[in-house]
């Protein structure tokens, strides 16, 4: 068996394993598709029986009309199965796409954030669009295709054996070279469409880019390459598809050649050699009649060959994606969080995006409940990471971190996000209400709850500035609203959750002087009670916390107050000349 052929063998046997919605649907499908295929054999049956015993040695009237209207009445029976088999099929594929679309796009979000760094989003968007599309078009036709028609041939010609084997014989050697030489296609055809895919991905994620960062391309004047980047990831695709093409197009001419030489063929043996093998007229015709109906089954499998290719490489695309291993799961026996502020403790923390050099070293410290602590240091020096482990976004490489004393790999994803809240400097707005926005800090709440958390950090002038006030649509990631204000619907997100530990990763930055008060004030009011830990690029931040914790190269150099670290001329004293120097200028 070729290479190609144990790979597309592969990908089904693990598509099939992986999804038990289709495992059912296929025993199902055969079945109903024996059915269809008994039902096409009723016309040349019927017709040898006419001939034979309704014509040769005289007219019979009664038996050949009756035998026509019982074949009429099959017929129509066929028609009615066959219409029940096609929605029986359908709804199965819709099953299985339906299963496949939801377990791949809920992997990805459980995947860890090393893959989604590592990943470009227009891959990981193909996967569960363009991907599941090309499949779900295999599935409601293709997949059908294979199934009625791989059934028709072996019972046709069982059928066509055991009334003149001879004529079988012939009929099998005529299309016999047809395996081989779809074989040898499919090879070359399965490479071209894995290109294909992964071409299509690539212009996703060019084009994606291209009209997110649309803004930042006119101002800087980048059209020109920006556009060669397109037409490039364009091209390629384009090449990939006309390769598959070329492929197609030969297994398509192939098809009909064969089965026309096999028509012939028969009609011509059955007529020369028919009377001295011992066949009647009426078994010729119901053979030549048998042959033709293997025609369209196999022409339709030559045709369906090619979506099958596409198919397969986006199937194993999908596979591969949820072959990836889910590093933060979900613990068998949960533990609890206590409820009001919590303490943190990470001992001995080191961690690295995959595989990677390591972005933490050996990091330990404690953070007492109810503490308002800023973490600062250099770009890249390991703090937005940290506040990535203490909401558990990933896990440590080496080491622990716990909550409330808690081991988070013992915590489930429902408790800490309700005790846990991590406020990012730009948070994601989804098209829709501003109502609807805030829910995502508690799902359950309502108009009435919602007002009182904007009322409660301050902002209700800025909740009674809005014409449509909750109704207000947001726009596409929050378009509608300025920086500063998709700040404050990520506070007040936090604020409805009521979480114990507050993660904050500079919130008041790359805003307003009139905005930034309104900030500082709201996060003052969501701090109380909570504990907090402040990603700070301003030192502002540093100056009214009650500890400052230092990174430098992944690891803890300096931990005190303020003024103690600034008297100490460390690291700390270092960057917070260097801020106050680009403050003043």
């Amino acid at each position: 068996m070729s290479d190609a052929a144990v790979d597309a063998l592969g990908v089904l046997r693990r598509g099939l394993a992986a999804s038990p919605v289709l495992r059912a649907g296929v025993r199902a499908s055969v079945g109903l598709a024996l059915f269809s295929a008994a039902g096409k054999l009723v016309v040349p049956i019927a017709l040898r029986q006419i001939i034979d015993r309704g014509f040769v040695g005289g007219f019979r009237a009664t038996f050949v009309y009756s035998t026509t209207a019982i074949a009429a009445l099959a017929i129509v029976a066929v028609t009615l199965l066959n219409r029940v088999v096609y929605l029986r099929m359908v709804r199965y594929a819709q099953d299985f796409l339906y299963d496949l679309r939801v377990r791949t796009f809920a992997h990805i979000h459980r995947l860890a954030i090393a893959h989604h760094n590592e990943a470009k989003r227009g891959v990981l968007v193909t996967r569960v669009t363009s991907d599941i599309v090309t499949l779900s078009q295999f599935a409601q036709w293709g997949a059908m295709s294979w199934i009625i028609n791989s059934v028709t041939v072996v019972v046709v010609v069982g059928v066509l054996a055991l009334y003149a084997w001879q004529l079988a014989v012939v009929t099998v050697v005529v299309f016999a070279p047809v395996l081989p030489a779809m074989r040898y296609l499919q090879r070359r055809q399965l490479a071209a469409y894995d290109w294909q895919r992964s071409a299509v991905a690539s212009t996703l994620s060019e084009v994606s880019e291209s009209v997110m960062g649309a803004a930042v391309i006119r101002a800087y004047g980048t059209q020109r390459s920006t556009r060669r980047r397109l037409h490039a990831a364009i091209d390629d695709q384009y090449r990939a598809n006309m390769r598959a093409a070329a492929y197609f197009s030969v297994m398509f001419a192939l098809s009909d050649l064969v089965g026309a030489v096999a028509v012939g063929t028969v009609i011509g043996v059955g007529v020369w050699w028919g009377p001295d093998w011992g066949l009647s007229s009426g078994t010729v015709v119901a053979a030549l009649f048998l042959t033709n109906l293997l025609l369209t089954p196999i022409g339709e499998i030559g045709e369906v060959l090619d979506q099958t290719q596409a198919a397969l490489a986006g199937w194993r695309k999908i596979l591969d994606l949820l072959d990836e291993p889910v590093e933060v799961a979900d613990p068998s026996s949960p533990r609890p969080l206590p409820s009001g502020p919590l303490g943190v403790e990470v001992e001995g923390v080191s961690f690295a995006y995959g595989d990677g050099p390591a972005v933490l070293a050996d990091v330990s410290l404690s953070i007492p409940p109810g503490a308002n602590v800023a973490v600062v240091g250099e770009t890249g020096s390991g703090k937005t990471t940290l506040v990535k482990l203490l909401c558990r976004l990933a896990d440590p490489t080496h080491g622990r971190v716990l909550v409330g004393g808690v081991d988070l790999r013992e915590v489930s994803a429902k408790d800490r996000a309700g005790c846990i809240r991590l406020v990012p400097q730009d948070g994601f707005l989804f098209d829709t209400t501003l109502a609807e926005n805030l829910r995502l800090g508690r799902a359950d709440a309502t108009d009435a709850e919602i007002e009182e958390a904007l009322r409660s950090l301050g902002l209700g002038w800025w909740l009674d500035r809005l014409a449509d006030g909750l109704a207000t649509s947001v726009g596409e990631r929050g378009e509608n609203l300025s920086v500063g204000e998709r700040q404050l619907v990520s506070l007040a997100r936090a604020q409805l959750s009521d979480a114990g530990l507050l993660l904050l990763d500079e919130a008041t930055s790359a805003v307003d002087p009139e905005t930034e008060r309104a900030l500082s004030e709201a996060l003052l009011r969501l701090a109380a009670g909570r504990t907090t830990v402040s990603v700070a690029h301003r030192l502002s931040t540093a100056e009214v916390a009650d500890q400052v914790i230092v990174f430098d190269h992944g690891r803890v150099v300096e931990v005190g107050t303020h003024q103690d670290l600034v008297a100490a001329g460390g690291v700390y004293a270092g960057l917070y000349d260097s801020w106050l120097g680009n403050t003043r200028s």
